[in-house]
């Protein structure tokens, strides 16, 4: 920092002292609501990381970690994860603003870019209702606060200010029409592997829902909207 006498380090992040270093790291950490632990130099104190283990420990349920624990199998192929993380960055948002559903193209094949226009119209004026409440409940349960990027008040002013012609362009194939601007973002700074992939949501992609389906209603074509969820 300016005006600071204490040699700073070579291999540092920000080319600072250890003081300095934290004080850069301190609204950082603000924003994303824990340690971030960004310099492995001043970082690298195991004092540190001892107590962020301390705390993370406290705030979890220890019970319920054992149960998880002991109901999955571990092997050398698979192992229980957990995650220090305490922010979790959501993406909702871009499929709805940038016509990323699979439904957004059977609404254009019906009736054009002005049918499109106002689907996309209605799904965003019920986002906060709809979708919000949910997912914060889910992720607030498993004590983490969620960011959501796409929501970002000058992310939303400036797709609002494009026309939907400028989001996507149904005359291409999926996975490269349905939220054509974001993808041509991803293919910019590098991004490229999954900038083409197709959208699909992961209890679909996993197949995970037509299992819970099958195992409480014996198929998935006796799931009604109504239904009531037995543990």
């Amino acid at each position: 920092m300016r005006n600071c006498a204490k040699v700073a380090q070579n291999n540092c992040l920000f080319r600072a002292c250890k003081f300095c270093c934290g004080c850069y790291q301190r609204p950082i950490n603000q924003f994303l609501g824990g340690r971030a632990s960004l310099c492995s130099v001043h970082n690298n104190d195991k004092k540190g990381k001892n107590k962020s283990k301390k705390k993370d420990k406290e705030r979890s349920n220890g019970k319920d970690v054992a149960k998880l624990e002991e109901s999955i199998p571990t092997t050398d192929k698979y192992k229980l994860i957990t995650s220090t993380a305490k922010v979790v960055l959501v993406g909702i948002g871009a499929d709805e603003q940038m016509a990323g559903y699979g439904r957004h193209r059977t609404t254009y094949n019906r009736g054009g870019y002005e049918a499109l226009r106002k689907e996309l119209a209605m799904e965003k004026s019920r986002l906060w209702t709809r979708n919000l409440g949910r997912d914060d409940r889910c992720i607030s349960f498993h004590g983490k606060e969620a960011r959501f990027p796409f929501l970002d008040e000058d992310v939303v002013a400036f797709l609002n200010s494009l026309d939907v012609l400028q989001l996507c362009d149904m005359s291409r194939p999926q996975g490269e029409g349905d939220k054509m601007i974001l993808r041509l973002v991803a293919k910019n700074i590098g991004v490229k592997q999954c900038s083409g992939l197709v959208k699909r949501a992961i209890q679909f992609g996993s197949r995970i829902a037509k299992v819970s389906d099958t195992q409480r209603f014996g198929s998935s074509s006796k799931v009604s909207g109504n239904a009531n969820h037995k543990g």
